[in-house]
């Protein structure tokens, strides 16, 4: 109500029905229909198995399901969903722009824009909400369904992310892919309420409140699959045990490819010399199953603590890398028990003799430009390497001098895997030349 009694057209978020709370008689209605309670026998059978996503009221708690525009939220921040110059046109920004009036276009040049899976903030100007977190949600192609996975979780995460470092009480989320972008929805719908569950479990103690504001077309999705992620009693989380999908990602939420997975197994200690200890599950074939599980536990040596950068950086991300990528030779697979990113790059994956040098360099740079903002570990795995791989030592020189400070600054370890001697040579060559 403003100060002449009219009311106001922005929703407070305080008053909406947050998900521990009854829904209404439809709701249980619909709620029986997909969950679809099976005999005694299967339900004694679930009573035995743990859910990955258990009832939790106090999370629940803090989740609303809102059908609404997301513009309309009082609340900390709000999200937008743009693209990469954050100039697209569609409903949920462009009434973002109209209720928060020119200055958000103006303060949005100064971004100058935002890659996909990231996150900006500006200003929310003459909304109700105080800020607005503009994100980029990928362009969704089945033969690279992985990448767009991977890149809405950034979404997801990153949004949640910056609430969590400015110390935000809400957030309001809008649908992170529009129709343009191809992304389906249901698969959407999973990694978003997924990755929002991971996050309020993991790092969203001082979070209040998270908004999901949908369309007429989202809200049934989203109330078909909110019961699996936030399930409102015991009983609702058992019987949604077996509509969740094969891929629930990891502890955070990030979708996970089995043989990508790795992960540091001893805390890092003195990072100026310590050997550390690299555990790694490869899903290769039977013979290369039984190798690592023999390597499993074998101390690897910290190998090396890793102008015209930025007009490598305009061409990385100028031109079409489809082809690079899809070598998938370089992917991020989570973080250490130190919390930095893992960067991973697989050399038998790097057809050195067959494709082109220079768009490897530009999509090494593309990939890692956003992750070296932080601390970062990399691995590369030498294994079943063979002479058509190696990179030389002139490439790595290269590499070196042209890629940002940056690199060099937040690198703090390189693991390599099955070394031969004549890698080992190289490396200890490029790194005395740099």
């Amino acid at each position: 109500m403003d100060p002449l009694g009219a009311r106001s057209q922005f929703v407070e978020v305080q008053n909406l029905p947050t998900w521990d709370q009854p829904q209404g008689v439809q709701d249980e209605v619909d709620g029986e229909n997909l969950l679809m309670e099976e005999d005694d026998q299967l339900t004694n059978q679930l009573n035995s198995l743990e859910s990955p996503f258990p009832f939790r009221q106090d999370i629940n708690s803090k989740i609303v399901l809102f059908n609404g525009d997301v513009a309309l939220l009082n609340c900390t921040a709000i999200v937008n969903t743009s693209n990469e110059t954050l100039t697209d046109k569609n409903p949920v920004s462009d009434s973002i722009h109209r209720y928060s009036g020119p200055e958000l276009r103006d303060e949005l040049l100064k971004l100058k824009g935002c890659r996909t899976g990231e996150a900006k903030m500006t200003e929310g100007f003459n909304l109700a909400a105080r800020f607005i977190i503009h994100t980029v949600g990928p362009k969704y192609k089945a033969k690279y369904r992985t990448a767009a996975e991977s890149s809405l979780y950034s979404c997801y995460r990153n949004v949640m992310q910056l609430a969590k470092e400015h110390a935000m009480a809400s957030v309001g989320f809008c649908v992170v892919s529009t129709v343009k972008r191809a992304y389906p929805l249901e698969d959407a719908t999973h990694i978003a309420l997924r990755t929002v569950r991971r996050f309020l479990e993991n790092h969203g103690e001082n979070i209040e409140m998270v908004v999901f504001a949908v369309s007429d077309v989202e809200e049934p999705v989203y109330r078909k699959l909110m019961p699996l992620y936030y399930p409102c009693s015991k009983k609702e989380e058992r019987i949604g045990l077996p509509l969740l999908p094969a891929d629930i990602g990891n502890a955070e939420g990030e979708p996970v490819v089995p043989e990508r997975q790795i992960r540091i197994a001893e805390k890092p200690g003195n990072l100026e010399g310590e050997l550390k200890k690299l555990v790694r599950c490869w899903a290769l074939t039977k013979a290369d199953y039984v190798q690592y599980r023999k390597l499993v536990g074998e101390v690897l040596v910290l190998v090396v603590f890793l102008h015209s950068y930025n007009r490598w950086l305009c061409r990385a991300r100028a031109e079409d890398l489809s082809d690079i990528a899809a070598l998938k030779a370089l992917y991020q697979t989570g973080v250490d028990l130190c919390g930095r990113t893992v960067m991973v790059v697989v050399g038998r994956n790097i057809p050195v003799t067959l494709i082109d040098m220079e768009k490897a360099l530009l999509y090494f740079i593309h990939v890692m430009d956003h992750i070296t903002v932080k601390e970062y570990v990399m691995v590369y795995f030498h294994t079943l390497t063979g002479e058509h791989n190696h990179l030389d030592t002139d490439f790595l020189k290269k590499l070196y001098d042209i890629v940002d400070a940056k690199f060099k600054k937040n690198l703090r370890a390189i693991y390599f895997v099955h070394p031969t001697f004549r890698s080992k040579v190289n490396v200890l060559s490029s790194s005395t030349q740099m």
